[in-house]
């Protein structure tokens, strides 16, 4: 498959935030003013995540995920506070193409086999906040990494998979906000034990880390958020480090 390059947008309130290790929250601006602005540059695929919303029990990113919709034309994932069926039904009506959830799915997995089989596989995409907990082992964490889950992200990964999840968004806690690079190991260890599609996220900071999520995580997808955000690299850039490491990638 033709890698994706998504542009993550953790959202708060009605404002797009960025942390360090999910923490320290800085408010960056209108969602949608950068949804555009990732959008004409040629971003494959956007992601809405909604940061606090296992915290308050509730999803309010419909409006928001409306307004985007009518200027933004490339599949949109949207997450956080998801609970039930009928919460993603809500959020595909405003726009969404894809539904992921976490803290909801670890408490009830079964929600992962409903949401699949009311709108499709390729609309549950199961989010995983991963925490390293030693060589080779990491824990999933809920509640915006705040809470751990006691589950190991690579069973989990291959349980979720087999209730019906079509793909994995997955977030290395340790890397995100840091500019470090992704845990490669964390990526190519869940890539290489499930058969659906794994998007690496947390740790971007320059073109190379996305060549490494790619060719040594073996990643589908890789999800960048301060990168973008802050316009530390351009997109076009990314784009010409993968076709120069010697890998297709889609021209917008």
């Amino acid at each position: 498959m033709t890698p994706r390059l998504i542009a993550r947008l953790d959202i708060k309130g009605r404002n797009l935030i960025k942390g360090i290790q999910l923490e320290g929250l800085r408010v960056l601006g209108d969602p949608a003013d950068f949804a555009r602005r990732h959008y004409r540059d040629g971003i494959d695929e956007l992601i809405y995540m909604d940061a606090v919303a296992s915290l308050y029990q509730r999803n309010s990113l419909a409006d928001i995920v409306s307004h985007t919709a009518r200027d933004v034309f490339v599949p949109l994932t949207v997450g956080g506070g998801v609970r039930t069926v009928e919460d993603a039904r809500v959020l595909l009506r405003a726009g969404a193409d894809k539904i992921a959830i976490n803290t909801a799915a670890i408490a009830r997995p079964a929600l992962i086999t409903e949401i699949s089989r009311h709108f499709g596989s390729q609309c549950m995409v199961l989010s995983i906040d991963a925490k390293r907990m030693g060589p080779d082992r990491w824990m999933a964490y809920t509640d915006n990494g705040r809470e751990p889950s006691g589950l190991d992200v690579v069973q989990w990964a291959r349980q979720a998979e087999e209730l019906g999840a079509g793909e994995i968004l997955l977030t290395s806690v340790d890397r995100e906000g840091t500019r470090k690079g992704l845990d490669t190991a964390l990526t190519l260890a869940v890539s290489a034990a499930v058969g659906i599609p794994v998007i690496a996220s947390g740790g971007v900071g320059d073109a190379v880390h996305v060549v490494e999520g790619l060719r040594i995580g073996q990643a589908s997808a890789i999800a960048m958020a301060d990168l973008l955000h802050y316009g530390r690299v351009p997109l076009s850039a990314v784009r010409q480090a993968i076709t120069e490491a010697g890998m297709e990638i889609r021209t917008p």
